[in-house]
């Protein structure tokens, strides 16, 4: 998170996380969208090469969505913090406890 960060502080030139940031949340949103689903493919992948696909990217999805914290400007304390509030606790009465939508 600390490249990211850097990244969006003084954005170089040449940089695919500029890119991203330039491009906003519809950007970034289309790209975590487009890895979520490349891992879901890759999981279904046997054997080692399979095991190495869902690796790499699995490493592209949580990238893009580190980006997108950063451009949100959420540090991943924050992220930690949701989950651990959340350990021990059912997901089920979790999604009960939620206001309507």
């Amino acid at each position: 998170m600390a490249v990211i960060e850097d990244r969006r502080a003084n954005p170089p030139e040449k940089s695919y996380t500029t890119k991203l940031f330039k491009g906003g949340v519809p950007k970034i949103g289309e790209k975590i969208m487009e890895e979520a689903a490349e891992v879901v493919e890759a999981a279904g992948e046997e054997g080692d090469e399979g095991r190495q696909h869902l690796i790499y990217e699995a490493g592209d999805l949580i990238y893009h969505l580190f980006v997108m914290l950063g451009h949100r400007e959420i540090p991943l304390s924050e992220v930690e913090a949701e989950l651990a509030r959340r350990f021990g606790v059912s997901g089920i009465d979790e999604k009960a406890s939620r206001p309507p939508k």
